[in-house]
């Protein structure tokens, strides 16, 4: 099955190809449109080959396999999707070539890494029926996750963008850049569904403990950088919504947020699985 994360890969490569902008005159737009059109029809069928890949990975006969690679291959194609459907690589046809290159490794690491180190061979399975709930879990905090990483991606242009406005550097012939203000609001949406869904999976996996993972609840670096995470996001909309927070005070706390959340499952993985050998 090597074959499908390489094709999906291929199709994020050829998407970020068809989106990069270009330098040119503006008698060129129509041409540029069309090429970003078909960017964003490609993007799709890259998304279902690389959901495809992600069912063939993690759906096992043993129950779902949670694993390092395939979380990151979960984590990737969220990353992608959520992207996609919120009309992100449309009004900033740029951040592709951040976002989709991201996928695109996502997509080939279970595929190839496993066969060059047997540390990331790890397999975390949970059986479909004794534990679809923690399985749910699982999925809705993996969705937060991507959530949160597409808003450090576009907190890291907004941040870029405002520092080219201050200095007065002009844009790139062809470029169509939103206003900073369009793209702030598109930025607390994304943060504030991310924040919603990481509060589930906090809430849920402190009440039902026992019932998703057959332990108490024990404070782990895990919950840790997630209440971390949770605590720096719920303090900077509860500043947004009091005392108007914005600008570059206001990016740099989603992006302490987004890396506390990061470091909260992916990080954790990493040092359980393949430092740990657990």
């Amino acid at each position: 099955m090597i074959l499908l994360h390489v094709a999906a890969a291929a199709l994020y490569a050829l998407t970020v190809g068809a989106l990069w902008p270009s330098p040119v005159a503006a008698a060129d737009g129509p041409r540029l449109a069309s090429r970003a059109t078909w960017g964003l029809w490609l993007l799709p069928a890259a998304l279902v080959l690389h959901g495809w890949a992600v069912v063939q990975d993690t759906a096992t006969a043993q129950g779902l396999d949670f694993s390092l690679l395939n979380a990151i291959s979960v984590v990737g194609v969220l990353l992608a999707a959520v992207a996609w459907a919120s009309g992100l690589l449309r009004t900033v046809p740029a951040i592709a070539a951040i976002i989709l290159p991201i996928a695109a490794a996502a997509v080939l690491l279970p595929a190839l890494l496993p066969h060059v180190s047997p540390a990331f061979a790890n397999a975390h399975r949970f059986a479909y029926g004794a534990e679809s709930f923690a399985a749910l879990h699982v999925a809705v905090a993996l969705v937060s996750y991507a959530m949160f990483l597409v808003a450090a991606v576009l907190a890291l242009v907004v941040m870029g963008l405002e520092k080219r406005l201050r200095q007065s550097v002009l844009d790139p012939p062809g470029a169509k850049v939103p206003p900073l203000l369009t793209l702030e609001r598109f930025l607390f949406r994304l943060v504030t569904v991310g924040f919603v869904l990481l509060t589930a999976t906090l809430a849920s996996g402190m009440v039902f403990t026992e019932q998703l993972f057959g332990k108490p609840l024990t404070f782990t670096h895990k919950i840790v950088f997630s209440v971390l995470g949770w605590l720096t996001i719920g303090a900077l909309l509860w500043g947004r919504w009091r005392y108007g927070w914005r600008g570059r005070v206001a990016l740099r706390w989603i992006i302490a947020g987004s890396l506390f959340v990061f470091l909260a499952y992916l990080g954790s993985k990493f040092v359980f699985e393949v430092l740990l050998g657990r």
